[in-house]
């Protein structure tokens, strides 16, 4: 059976959270844990509950099924619990009784750290939190949310937190219970890697970003990864903020992000982005936001798609042909590789090699390349329309 379907998780905070059947959420990918197969053998009825207090993310670990294959068979079922519970933080539950006890103790839990920004969603207030590993208590909280990134970010593997070279920003709702007091329930994080950049200088780099499925769609990435800029922007030792190994979804978010902050820049006004692409706009970017260079050059192909009208055909012909430049340079070093070796070989190695290197094949990829960065390009302009 496929590990995605059967592996339920939820945030709770009382008893009856955790017997209602509502607000359960699957993982996006389990082939970390379970193999490529991303697949559990030998059970039927399979129910995999992993859940966590809404705020302190304390975490209860269990499974039910209906029948399991017989030993008689000589076969053996997968290792369910043991194969997650490696990558859960100590101090879990595994008696749910004994984890819905604890639910109440729990509910004094608050974020840890310095509150660098808040703001609100459909009347509900939200804060983000700076912190690092000297803060109190923040490894044992660390230690239970990076489990998330397991089952959502490909790829993903748990940091170094004593490194001293990591820094946080943590999301929390921010809510009254019933009793009138003040609730913090848990939303996601940015983790941010400080590298050394010679000669004193810092160049921060965003390594894992995850918004809990709970709260995704309602804006909150964009401002977790606004926050992170607006800390580092104003940092004179910082060049610029680099990213590790993007999603495909975080790309677009940053690019949301970027040309948003972009848009108020004198280097980027339409007059400037028709003119094309220059070292005014890397300067300015990079100086004022902290983009860095590459990124910039992204910006400004997706702005100038903005002020670009497709029903004039000589303006967008030009647009297609200045993006077009930029995504042949790995076709010109191919090209520049091939003359050199064409001197290496004999013409009948040289022929051979040759094979699928025509110049029909690498337009067709040149404009198929294209289409697919334009598609990319205008999701984000649909989205910058909306604000």
């Amino acid at each position: 059976m496929d590990a995605n379907d059967v592996i339920h998780m939820k945030l709770v905070r009382t008893a009856e959270d955790v017997r209602i059947s509502e607000h359960i959420f699957t993982p996006e990918m389990s082939h970390q844990i379970f193999g490529d197969s991303e697949s559990i053998f030998g059970y039927k009825g399979l129910e995999v509950k992993l859940y966590y207090h809404a705020g302190s993310l304390l975490t209860y670990l269990g499974m039910e099924y209906e029948e399991k294959v017989p030993d008689s068979l000589g076969i053996e079922a997968d290792k369910v619990l043991p194969s997650i519970s490696e990558y859960l933080a100590p101090g879990y539950c595994t008696n749910l009784d004994e984890f819905i006890l604890k639910l109440p103790g729990e509910s004094s839990f608050v974020p840890m750290g310095t509150k660098v920004h808040s703001y609100k969603r459909n009347d509900v207030e939200y804060e983000i939190y700076q912190a690092d590993i000297s803060v109190s208590r923040f490894r044992e909280y660390h230690e239970r949310l990076q489990t998330f990134i397991l089952w959502y970010i490909d790829a993903a593997s748990f940091i170094d937190i004593d490194d001293e070279r990591w820094n946080f920003f943590l999301l929390f709702e921010k809510n009254k219970g019933p009793t009138g007091a003040l609730q913090y329930n848990s939303c996601g994080y940015i983790s941010v890697y400080h590298y050394y950049a010679y000669p004193a200088n810092t160049r921060p780099r965003i390594s894992q970003m995850i918004v809990l499925p709970p709260y995704q769609k309602c804006g909150h990435g964009a401002e977790l990864l606004q926050t992170v800029y607006s800390y580092y922007q104003h940092k004179e030792d910082v060049i610029d903020i680099t990213v590790e190994d993007p999603s495909e979804n975080f790309v677009r978010l940053r690019d949301f992000v970027d040309c948003n902050r972009c848009l108020n820049l004198s280097a980027f006004t339409p007059d400037a982005l028709v003119s094309g692409f220059s070292e005014t706009m890397v300067t300015e970017a990079r100086i004022k936001l902290k983009i860095p260079k590459t990124q910039a050059r992204r910006v400004y192909e997706i702005l100038r798609l903005k002020v670009t009208s497709k029903a004039d055909a000589a303006a967008y012909r030009r647009y297609r042909l200045d993006v077009k430049r930029r995504l042949n340079i790995p076709f010109q070093k191919e090209a520049r590789d091939l003359k050199r070796l064409q001197k290496a070989l004999s013409q009948e190695e040289f022929n051979a090699a040759m094979v699928n290197q025509n110049s029909a094949e690498r337009m067709r990829r040149l404009d198929e390349g294209y289409k697919l960065l334009e598609s990319e390009y205008s999701k984000v302009l649909e989205r910058l329309a909306t604000i």
